[in-house]
């Protein structure tokens, strides 16, 4: 039977849906990312957008496209994280835009809210970019309004506007160098085939469980006694990766997964040739090597425990939820603010001392949302606020918080850095304008050099650079410069990029997993290498990142 319309409760169904897939999907997408850092990836930052939208939208009983067009809208818009985050929360906007007076969807009402998603979009985004996931959405826009010309069977015409979006997708490589050369797809615009998958299959009708969690994902505050892991059902997560040694069959692989499901859950055993990549959630990490080693040697074994790693990170969210509220609002309302996001307890009082009125804590491991940011803004009582993404990941979320808020004046300052942002807030010039001091703080951040230690998190090869998963990698503003075994090894060969005739500071902000003992060490190693440059150490406290550097 031909189907050519889509009521209100078809596509409340779709929707979450095509929520329900991508939060499937999430780790394979966060695994086709190009840089291999620790941050909040693409997969997660759009499945929190979307996540966002879903609340609003499940909470409807009764939906009219109306209702829906607004609970997706202004859910997306009000979760967005990180630049993918953003631009999805966008696309959802310009359908939402289309819909919202009609009482069904028909063909051309889709191709039009297709074509208004690709527009609007594109409009948020200073400098599109093609090869992303704005390429995909354009090309399936361009699908959609070419099909729905000839049929009005939207069974038919969204299967070929999937079918032209997987084939632009695949294409990706081809106008991006840096996806052909670590051989992946964009993640972003795989992200956004995930959704329109989840949508499609909804319409047809096929089995989906819609019943998933989409509980907030803002903090919560807890106590000592609130701590339970008792839901934690299987308490290590145990990986490693088998060397072959002997005949792997189909067989054998079924008799090994039902194995793993017996000891425990969350199970991936992925046979690649001669290796076999096994994670598993169980109360016997023992057990599971042991029948690995049945089949072969074990190479990259790990194991956590989830239960400590669990408590540890709810006491973590307590503490940071108490701060949190100790950032009240002045009574009285003064003319400028600031608002910064950082990176650890060390950046943060830097941030204060240099009069930042609140702090959004995030930064490059959890992207704070456009609402994240807008509840920072009620939190400054000034006619002026002055944001500092300090990410080049928050920057869209911050400017699209500017959009939404009325009441106050809200300037942007594009940091990508947390050294850019200390910059800019030095460089403030009381009694002057927002906007000579907008001008003057975004000129002297962008004479700062910045650098950034950490780890890799995949194998890949980008900037021509082969990097395996657990190199230390020191990134530059314009990418990675060095990729080394040893942390100060990576660390010294960046500061040496960075370094010039005209240098005269090196900032070093160590991370929680540096001594200071070894931070001071490698800070008079530099004095020692440039005795003309002053070498400023501060304890930045951020996870991840080992070190943080900025040379003026």
């Amino acid at each position: 039977m031909v189907m050519n319309t889509i009521d209100a409760n078809m596509l409340k169904k779709m929707f979450l849906s095509g929520a329900q897939r991508i939060d499937s999907k999430k780790e394979w997408i966060n695994e086709l990312n190009v840089f291999p850092v620790p941050d909040g990836d693409t997969g997660t930052n759009m499945t929190m957008t979307i996540m966002s939208a879903a609340r609003e939208v499940q909470a409807l009983e009764e939906p009219t496209m109306e209702s829906l067009a607004k609970a997706i809208s202004q859910g997306a818009l009000r979760g967005a994280r990180g630049n993918s985050g953003v631009i999805l929360s966008q696309l959802f906007r310009g359908f939402a835009k289309e819909i919202k007076e009609v009482e069904t969807i028909d063909a051309f009402i889709l191709a039009s809210a297709f074509e208004r998603a690709s527009e609007t979009a594109y409009k948020a985004v200073m400098k599109p970019k093609e090869g992303t996931i704005l390429t995909v959405a354009r090309g399936m826009s361009t699908k959609a309004l070419e099909v729905f010309e000839e049929t009005d069977d939207l069974e038919e015409g969204m299967r070929q506007v999937i079918e032209y979006g997987d084939y632009v997708l695949s294409q990706t490589p081809e106008m991006l160098p840096v996806l052909k050369q670590a051989g992946v797809v964009d993640s972003g615009g795989q992200g956004l085939m995930e959704v329109i998958k989840g949508c499609y299959d909804a319409f047809l009708g096929k089995e989906v469980d819609l019943t998933m969690d989409v509980k907030p994902a803002g903090r919560v505050a807890v106590s000592d006694g609130d701590i339970d892991t008792s839901d934690i059902k299987f308490g290590y997560c145990t990986e490693f990766i088998v060397m072959l040694e002997k005949p792997y069959t189909q067989k054998t692989e079924n008799e090994f997964k039902e194995f793993l499901s017996s000891i425990g859950d969350s199970i991936v055993c992925v046979n690649d040739e001669d290796i076999v990549k096994v994670h598993v959630h169980t109360n016997d990490p023992g057990l599971a090597i042991q029948r690995g080693l049945t089949y072969g040697s074990l190479t990259s074994m790990k194991i956590d425990n989830m239960r400590e790693e669990h408590q540890e990170k709810v006491i973590k969210d307590a503490e940071r939820k108490a701060a949190e509220a100790q950032q009240s609002v002045p009574e009285e309302r003064k003319a400028t603010g600031f608002i910064a996001v950082s990176i650890g307890e060390g950046v943060n009082e830097i941030f204060k001392g240099l009069g930042v009125d609140y702090i959004i804590e995030g930064g490059q491991t959890m992207n704070p949302s456009t609402e994240d940011i807008m509840k920072a803004v009620d939190k400054v009582n000034a006619d002026t606020i002055f944001v500092l993404p300090n990410n080049s990941n928050i920057i869209l979320a911050a400017e699209q918080a500017k959009s939404l808020v009325e009441d106050k004046k809200l300037i942007v300052i594009p940091s990508k850095t947390v050294p850019q942002g200390i910059t800019a807030v030095v460089n403030y010039i009381d009694g002057e304008t927002p906007e000579v001091n907008a001008e003057h703080m975004t000129g002297e951040m962008s004479r700062v050099k910045t650098g950034q230690v950490t780890y890799a998190v995949r194998d890949t090869v980008i900037d021509d650079k082969t990097i395996k998963e657990g190199d230390i990698m020191g990134i530059g503003d314009a990418g990675i410069i060095s990729v080394c075994p040893d942390i100060d090894a990576a660390t010294e060969e960046l500061v040496d990029a960075l370094v010039d005739e005209d240098s005269e500071l090196i900032s070093i902000y160590y991370g929680e997993d540096v001594s200071s003992e070894t931070a001071e060490a490698l800070a008079a190693k530099l004095e020692e290498k440039y005795p003309d440059v002053d070498v400023e150490l501060q304890n930045g406290g951020q996870p991840i990142y080992y070190y943080v550097l900025s040379v003026e």
